[in-house]
């Protein structure tokens, strides 16, 4: 699912919340790296968990994509000894939450947290805390130097990732049960900052905009490279997900199958009553 994958990471790090194995969004990064205190700085010590979940570190990061090949921050974080060492060694570029700056690497660190905090790596505690209520047992989710690739790896059949959707939907609910909190889904799919001139980020979803029947809509999205995408639209109580193969740029045309499916499915549904 590629960065589909940091959505569900999401969802994870709102149950720990809820469990209190992770105190809040407003957590220092650092208090839960005491190993790499010698990284601190009076710069970084302002980075929080929310900075991680709104992709605004403040943190210098070059994203893998076909035109860096393999110079960039991503191909060197998983070669790198110590992914987190390596995230949180970069260069300081600005004040935390100030600016959107998409980086994979703030899922190594995630990850990694939700392994200290739950004593589980994000796939194990993932799995029982989330997958197996849902009824999802088919699903592999890689790993790197021991945590899950929280950034990119996990793997899920259409019908599983419509289940994640439709969790969305439903506020955290599924099949009566309360899986993930309210309050979380409801925070972590509102506007946290500008991602660009079309689309704003939340607690790692995307947050869009399209037209259905001459008027905008909102929608809620997980969007990973290649044409892996999970979008909810609340007010048309609508989940739509495609999958596809298209890995080669990051030209409109990557994007395009996903979301012309979107836009078809859209124009092909009757107005709600």
């Amino acid at each position: 699912m590629k960065s589909v994958s940091k959505s569900v990471a999401s969802l994870a790090v709102g149950i720990a919340i809820d469990r209190g194995l992770i105190r809040s969004v407003n957590e220092s990064i650092f208090s839960f790296f005491p190993e790499l205190s010698d990284l601190r700085s009076p710069d970084k010590d302002r980075i929080q968990l929310v900075h991680a979940l709104t992709m605004s570190m403040g943190l210098a990061w070059v994203e893998a994509t076909p035109a860096t090949g393999d110079d960039n921050d991503e191909v060197r974080m998983h070669k790198a000894s110590d992914p987190c060492r390596y995230v949180l060694g970069l260069a300081v570029t600005g004040e935390p939450g100030q600016q959107f700056l998409y980086n994979t690497g703030a899922l190594t660190l995630v990850s990694a947290i939700i392994r200290k905090a739950t004593g589980h790596p994000l796939d194990e505690f993932a799995r029982a805390e989330l997958f197996e209520p849902l009824g999802i047992s088919a699903f592999e989710w890689s790993r790197v130097k021991g945590d899950s690739d929280a950034g990119g790896g996990l793997r899920l059949r259409p019908r599983d990732m419509a289940k994640i959707g439709q969790l969305v939907l439903a506020g955290g609910r599924w099949n009566g049960r309360q899986i993930v909190p309210k309050a979380w889904i409801e925070t972590s799919t509102q506007s946290k900052l500008k991602a660009s001139d079309r689309q704003s980020y939340g607690y790692l979803w995307w947050l869009g905009r399209a037209q259905f029947n001459g008027r905008a809509v909102q929608w809620i999205g997980a969007l990973g490279r290649g044409g892996q995408s999970i979008r909810v639209v609340p007010e048309l109580d609508l989940v739509v997900v495609v999958t596809g193969g298209y890995y080669q740029d990051y030209s409109p045309r990557a994007f395009q199958a996903q979301y012309g499916v979107f836009k078809d499915v859209l124009k092909g549904i009757s107005p709600p009553a």
